[in-house]
């Protein structure tokens, strides 16, 4: 069974890759099953009902018209409307999974139960990251000024364990510990945030919920995977079995990037025998 689990289409503000194309590089690649996940952030996105979209440059800065992409979530309707079609298209060359990645904050919180209770049938799998805190962009720094590299790491994952407490409608934690791409002062210890990471895993465990392997490591460059090799393991040590998948791909260059690679380590360096899949939010086990 070859898998990707985090793949973004034309629905995301920060793609334009069409769900075509990724199925399609998909399938010339072998893949049995591919799974949209475009993203939803509350906080610093509007729903495109809500009106009064902001438009920005692909670079996040002004540009020409064509060149400009909507700050807005996924529109639900027409994307569940065309990862339905998408499934009749390719049936029987490649099985499409449905999925939304939430950017929850513990000030959004509430705007995902509403999401959740509107659409959640419609949802096979939810990748639950922090891509802010407070509205702060990790990318432009905004979240790690004014603080100590101790105080934004310590804080990145207090609110991330903050959300986990009060909010339950997701499949995995993506990429955990995201914040690791966007310091600017290099890799914070893993012992000096390893007790608060464990508090997540074993709430993550406690609620049968699962982490995700993002293989963007490789093309952000980093020297680990994400998360990183100490935290697949305490995730193991702990007994968690559910674990994902995904590229994290906004375009067809890295549909399925080094997800060989990851496979090879969870098995061979971790010692996991098996990842998962999902259907309508429920864990399908796979050997690796």
């Amino acid at each position: 069974m070859l898998a990707d689990y985090h793949v973004h289409s034309e629905f995301s503000d920060d793609s334009r890759e069409t769900m075509e194309k990724q199925i399609e590089r998909a399938i010339e690649l072998g893949f049995d099953e591919l799974c949209f996940t475009d993203h939803v952030d509350y906080g610093i996105k509007k729903d495109w009902d809500e009106g009064d979209i902001e438009w920005r440059g692909g670079d996040g800065m002004s540009s020409s018209a064509s060149e400009m992409d909507p700050l807005a979530n996924v529109n639900y309707p027409e994307y569940f409307g065309k990862i339905l079609r998408m499934r009749e298209t390719y049936k029987g060359k490649i099985q499409i999974r449905s999925g939304l990645e939430f950017g929850v904050q513990s000030i959004t919180i509430p705007r995902y139960e509403d999401l959740w209770t509107k659409w959640g049938s419609e949802l096979d799998f939810v990748p639950l990251s922090m891509h802010q805190v407070n509205n702060l962009e990790f990318w432009t720094q905004d979240f790690q000024k004014g603080k100590t590299q101790k105080e934004y790491n310590e804080e990145y994952y207090r609110e991330i364990l903050k959300v986990m407490k009060e909010f339950k409608h997701y499949s995995v934690l993506a990429h955990l510990d995201l914040i690791v791409r966007y310091d600017k002062n290099g890799i914070y210890p893993f012992e000096e945030v390893q007790d608060l990471i464990a508090e997540i895993l074993k709430t993550a465990i406690a609620d049968g919920k699962g982490i995700e392997v993002n293989t963007s490591s490789w093309h952000y460059g980093l020297k680990d995977t994400q998360p990183s090799r100490d935290i697949l393991r305490l995730y193991k040590d702990l007994g968690g079995k559910i674990i994902t998948i995904g590229s994290d791909a906004h375009s067809t260059t890295y549909i399925g990037d080094h997800i060989d690679d990851t496979r090879r380590i969870l098995k061979d360096e971790i010692g996991f025998e098996q990842f998962c899949t999902f259907d309508h939010m429920v864990p399908i086990f796979h050997d690796l």
